[in-house]
């Protein structure tokens, strides 16, 4: 499973369909942030990453430009990142609660991180046809991830392309058609779905999402994965 996962982590590493988000990568890696100027950037396509025999699968947006494109990880390096983790940690997926580089020791347990768009995108906002290119990376990270029964979208992004996700391999959604809300629970399935606030700083700094909110989230992914 494991070496599975490896062999699409290097093409995702290695792709080049969208000719805007590689320009934009690149150029960020090039002129970088004042504070990480002596900082080598990544600045290619960041693949999922996580426990290969996961049974919580968490679907973000896009790497930050300068978090997962300058770590090559994702969520790593940045505020959301630490919002994220500390939330992992607390719950028992993570061995620790912070994260800054991709040697800095943090394990997952029982959870994978994946994104709707691998490459780090102007304004965070990757187009339709570049959300497009990237889901067949998306589709196969979750046919491997053969255990996953939680399946958490980040922001209504990441919920929606969970959606397409389970259409997509034969899963019949309820109707009406599950809507995007903050600890959202529907099962469809053998599947248990949950969307949440995106732990942005849009969403952080103005409370729109805060620690107790977010914690809510994995407690009731915990309760799925223990009936």
């Amino acid at each position: 499973m494991a070496s599975l996962l490896d062999k699409l982590n290097l093409d995702i590493i290695h792709c080049y369909k969208c000719p805007r988000l590689v320009a934009y990568r690149e150029q960020v890696a090039r002129e970088k942030k004042r504070m990480y100027r002596d900082e080598e950037y990544w600045g290619k396509p960041v693949p999922g990453w996580g426990d290969a025999n996961a049974r919580v699968y968490i679907v973000g947006l896009a790497p930050a430009a300068h978090g997962g494109n300058r770590t090559g990880r994702v969520f790593t390096g940045d505020s959301s990142g630490d919002f994220l983790f500390g939330a992992l940690y607390r719950a028992g997926f993570a061995n620790q609660p912070t994260s800054v580089a991709r040697d800095d020791g943090l394990q997952l347990h029982d959870v994978y991180i994946g994104a709707a768009a691998r490459c780090a995108p102007p304004d965070n906002k990757p187009t339709p046809q570049e959300f497009a290119n990237c889901f067949p990376y998306l589709a196969r990270e979750f046919e491997l991830l053969k255990n996953a029964r939680v399946l958490i979208g980040l922001g209504a992004i990441g919920f929606n392309a969970i959606l397409k996700l389970l259409e997509t391999h034969d899963v019949t959604l309820p109707k009406p058609r599950p809507k995007f809300g903050h600890n959202a629970l529907y099962h469809i399935g053998k599947y248990s779905v949950i969307g949440t606030y995106h732990p942005s700083r849009q969403n952080t700094n103005t409370g729109k999402l805060t620690v107790p909110m977010f914690d809510a989230v994995f407690q009731n992914a915990r309760g799925e994965l223990s009936e």
